[in-house]
């Protein structure tokens, strides 16, 4: 969303006038302060930046990852399931961006 607003010149002032909510509201959403847009507020940003079905969905699926508080519930998995949540909750705020990379590919290989 930053990125779009910032391509076509847009403040988040006028951005956030227009569709509705406060610019600390917008400038917190851009920066992962807070949770994952309403799905009324979602539509009101596609229908801001006018943006086809491509780009419509990839907002979407960018908006249900944007949680900045994530859960993972470890119940009825392994212990080892359990170790590795906590050993990643514990050592993502050290990791590089080129580390982060390279675990979101070991990850997409075993997607189903």
């Amino acid at each position: 969303m930053r990125r779009l607003r910032a391509e076509r010149g847009i403040t988040q002032k006028h951005m956030a006038k227009a569709i509705g909510i406060s610019p600390a509201y917008l400038s917190a959403l851009e920066h992962g302060h807070r949770g994952q847009p309403s799905w009324d507020l979602l539509q009101r940003i596609i229908g801001f930046f006018n943006v086809i079905w491509d780009d419509a969905e990839e907002l979407q699926r960018l908006a249900a990852l944007s949680h900045p508080r994530v859960t993972i519930d470890t119940s009825g998995l392994s212990p080892e399931a359990t170790a590795l949540a906590n050993r990643l909750s514990s050592s993502i705020k050290h990791l590089g961006a080129d580390d982060i990379r390279k675990l979101q590919a070991v990850l997409d290989a075993f997607e189903l």
